[in-house]
């Protein structure tokens, strides 16, 4: 497995997942889990966000401690499913900045066609988060991290639930600077470019569009 790529294999992740794959799974019971998890892949994306020394004063004592420093945080949401993992994700940084990239797929040719793109101010200064449950063909993700980066981003990370070894394959190839966090690597792809074994449709089973 290429080195940009962690699988994060925690137990309550994988335990969540599975929950996320069983077909019985409510639709609001998926969406309340894949918020979970994004909260959960986000805490390991930002592990190497980097710190400062901060003098404070405890009820007892005063202290140095560790403060985030440096530059501000964006998690941008491809749309419409990426926003299954955005809740979770701004639950553990409630002061980024949310941006959206609307991708919609060509059923005939897997290709993304963006209709949407609106993304904070001062790119190049934020530590970016890009999040989708699926990582298929990778076209979208592609896409949307071009869009990212043509405003000034540099450092981003991309989230995703679960990833297919052509996914990986295309995003790494086409940004080798973008590090992917997954809950697992699924076998392939069918024809029809959905991850097997996967669990279906995540936009459709987040807002029950079955």
């Amino acid at each position: 497995m290429n080195s940009s790529v962690h699988i994060i294999d925690h137990p309550l992740v994988q335990h969540k997942l599975t929950t996320l794959r069983r077909k019985e799974t409510t639709t609001m019971e998926f969406r309340a889990v894949a918020s979970e998890i994004g909260l959960l892949l986000g805490y390991e994306a930002s592990r190497d966000f980097p710190l400062k020394d901060c003098t404070i004063d405890t009820p007892l004592e005063k202290m140095t401690s560790k403060d985030l420093h440096g530059r501000k945080t964006c998690i941008i949401s491809i749309l419409r499913a990426g926003n299954g993992l955005l809740d979770g994700v701004l639950k553990l940084l409630p002061a980024a900045k949310v941006g959206y990239v609307g991708m919609e797929r060509d059923e005939e040719t897997h290709r993304p066609r963006a209709y949407y793109c609106k993304l904070p101010k001062a790119m190049g200064e934020r530590i970016t988060l890009v999040v989708d449950p699926m990582l298929a063909t990778g076209f979208s993700a592609i896409e949307s991290i071009s869009q990212v980066k043509s405003l000034g981003a540099k450092d981003i990370r991309f989230i995703c639930l679960l990833a297919a070894p052509e996914g990986i394959d295309a995003l790494v190839k086409a940004h080798p600077d973008v590090p992917i966090y997954t809950a697992a690597v699924d076998r392939e792809l069918d024809n029809h470019a959905y991850i097997r074994p996967g669990l279906g449709d995540a936009g459709d089973r987040l807002y029950g569009t079955l």
